[in-house]
């Protein structure tokens, strides 16, 4: 079926647990824009990501492949780019949806989050930046936010001193090139030592500012507005009300279209930077009073794509990048997101809670209102469908592993076409998915690896922040734990061949279409592993380096 290019609206938030919003269940947050949204469209509710992560979600959410297939996983703990200094991001070689957008007419916009590298061989060549992946705009977050970004009052004043320590440094630095110019010249009278006093100064000063950028939030808190640096280190509280005016203006320019925004929230990753305005008005602290703001900045998202007339001819998308973060805590106050009824969180790459997301289209032109779609799907599905309604072409040098959702968003089909999903925890495979057609809604579930949980009895991995994916904090299980999420989709009780009788054909069905994917598996270097080590050398820089402070914003 062809399609009239409609704009397209991204939203991807970042942590948010699928227990989090009213229209999957909450009656205790306010998210009103988001329920409103699922209303006017169609709402999943098995609408999987790829991976439990952001490096690697992100990566299967732009290219429609596993991270195994483009490398962006991990054979250790780093299993995230762990800072801007490092070298790994997505290959070239990948076709992000932005790039196949930008090749049918559409101007192709990024505002937010990032996290898919930035540079390679030296601090500004940003061999990794947006711009290389299709996108026309960007402004936003590089990196990732995390608890060094939202600092506490007392650096402000830190902050404050180093601004005027640079102002000083310049001051000498160009008293002592004049007087070292006048000396030589001989038109002043000076003596040496006070010039040496003076480089002297400078020489210890940067030492002493150099050391004091061990501290990421210098090196990994900043913003961007397409190569340039805006923010070092990021003013991390009012990030979220630039970006929305930032989208707003970008709405703004493109809207005769057809146009792609694909907006990347900040929020609701810890540390939880939220306005004032926000503070405590929800009944679970930080953590919601910064899901209600993310709320009310859909809202404004949403209100100019209607302000602009372009509500019939937009398809927007809301969906996270994976689960909850259970174990981000703060004493007993629970700074991570809710992931319902669902086991596990953010980190475990099979489990229910750690890939199970919101999932929301609309677009009151072609997918009908009010819908609640059962089927299985995944973030990986975004880009087939992008390049149906666009009337791109789909890369035929590798393997796609979306599917265009159209058809089962517009009603013509009635099942999804994931018949198998597989669920990776860095590279090591966890759990499959099983989807038979014929079997009257079973949903299979085989967990080959699951993680330790501590302390015992627990349901996360407390003692250790994020679970592990191998060696001595997982479990692998011989006979392989079966589920059937129709009937337990808080995969509570394992069954067994006394308990379900399908049981040796589940596991044996499962197990063939686990060696034809594993064959279709070609090795590629892992982006996520040895090539994610710092290097100070790649560290990006406003000003002079090592003094690097700027605020173009303010």
């Amino acid at each position: 079926m062809k399609y009239d290019k409609p704009n397209i609206v991204l939203i991807l938030a970042d942590d948010l647990g699928i227990g989090d919003l009213g229209c999957y269940g909450n009656d205790t947050l306010r998210t009103p824009n988001i329920d409103r949204l699922a209303q006017e469209g169609a709402q999943l509710t098995q609408h999987i990501s790829a991976a439990s992560l952001c490096s690697p979600s992100r990566s299967a959410f732009l290219t429609g492949r596993y991270p195994i297939r483009s490398g962006m996983v991990s054979n250790g703990s780093k299993r995230v780019i762990r800072s801007l200094g490092v070298p790994s991001g997505l290959p070239h070689n990948e076709t992000s949806f932005a790039a196949l957008l930008k090749e049918e007419g559409y101007s192709t916009g990024i505002i937010g989050k990032w996290h898919q590298g930035l540079n390679c061989e030296s601090r500004s060549d940003h061999c990794h930046h947006p711009y290389h992946y299709g996108f026309d705009y960007f402004y936003g977050m590089p990196f990732s936010l995390f608890e060094p970004c939202w600092p506490d009052p007392s650096r402000n004043t830190e902050l404050a001193i180093d601004g005027w320590v640079w102002l000083c440094i310049q001051l000498v630095t160009v008293t002592a090139v004049t007087l070292t110019i006048g000396k030589l010249s001989g038109w002043i009278t000076v003596p040496w030592p006070l010039i040496f006093a003076m480089i002297l100064f400078i020489v210890l000063m940067a030492y002493g500012w150099f050391s004091s950028f061990q501290s990421p939030l210098y090196w990994d808190c900043l913003l961007m507005r397409g190569h340039e640096i805006t923010e070092q280190p990021m003013k991390a509280e009012r990030a979220g009300s630039i970006m929305v005016k930032e989208a707003i203006s970008f709405l703004e320019r493109y809207h005769e279209g057809p146009f792609l925004l694909f907006f990347s929230f900040l929020h609701v990753h810890t540390p939880l930077p939220t306005t004032d305005a926000f503070v405590g008005t929800s009944k679970h602290g930080l953590y919601g009073d910064n899901v209600q703001e993310m709320d009310s900045i859909v809202g404004k998202i949403l209100g100019a794509i209607d302000d602009f007339g372009l509500k019939n001819s937009t398809l927007v998308y809301f969906a996270s990048d994976h689960g909850g973060h259970l174990e981000a805590r703060w004493g007993h106050a629970q700074l991570g997101g809710w992931n319902g009824i669902y086991k596990g969180g953010k980190g475990m790459g099979g489990w229910e809670g750690g890939i199970r997301v919101p999932g929301i289209f609309r677009w009151p032109e072609k997918v009908p209102a009010g819908q609640r779609i059962e089927e299985p799907t995944s973030l990986m599905d975004v880009l087939p469908t992008l390049a149906s309604v666009s009337g791109a072409s789909l890369p035929q040098d590798r393997v796609i592993d979306g599917h265009d959702l159209m058809p089962l968003l517009r009603g013509d089909v009635q099942h999804s076409e994931h018949e198998f999903l597989f669920h990776y925890c860095g590279s090591y495979l966890h759990a499959v998915r099983w989807h038979p057609k014929d079997n009257g809604g079973a949903v299979w579930k085989v967990h080959y690896v699951t993680p330790v949980f501590q302390p015992p009895g627990a349901q996360a991995c407390y003692e250790i922040k994020l679970c592990e994916c191998s060696g001595d904090l997982v479990t692998h299980h011989h006979p392989p734990l079966l589920f059937d999420l129709s009937r337990d989709p808080s995969e509570s009780t394992p069954l067994t061949p006394e308990t379900e009788p399908r049981y040796d054909m589940v596991i044996n069905t499962v197990a063939s279409a686990l060696e034809k994917h594993q064959k279709s598996i070609i090795p590629v270097q892992e982006q996520l592993s040895e090539l994610n080590q710092d290097r100070i050398q790649l560290k990006p820089c406003c000003g002079v380096f090592p003094f690097c402070l700027c605020d173009k914003e303010g």
